[in-house]
């Protein structure tokens, strides 16, 4: 059994910054030996923020990872941006197996 869905993550106000989390809660099926994946999702209707192209632009200087899985529970979604500033919301996609 897994999960799939999707979320936002913020970075700030404008200008910004380098760095993103967003907690994802409500799994109660998840175990401590699951396998999540994040991603930015341009397939996403356009945020506030950033149109699908600009989330496009962004996954060439972002890292997405999975941390603190808790059993039962969920996973955090950690974006790091690497030399470049982001600023508002994106659309960001997970599964889990």
């Amino acid at each position: 059994m897994g999960a799939v869905g999707s979320t936002t993550a913020t970075f700030g106000a404008f200008p910004g910054g380098d760095q993103a989390t967003v907690a994802v809660t409500g799994q109660t099926a998840i175990l401590s030996t699951s396998h999540v994946e994040a991603w930015l999702d341009p397939t996403q209707a356009a945020t506030a923020d950033h149109s699908p192209d600009e989330h496009v632009t962004a996954e060439q200087d972002t890292e997405v990872t999975c941390t603190a899985l808790v059993a039962g529970t969920g996973f955090t979604i950690n974006i790091v941006s690497f030399g470049v500033a982001h600023y508002g919301a994106y659309n960001v996609s997970w599964v889990w197996v």
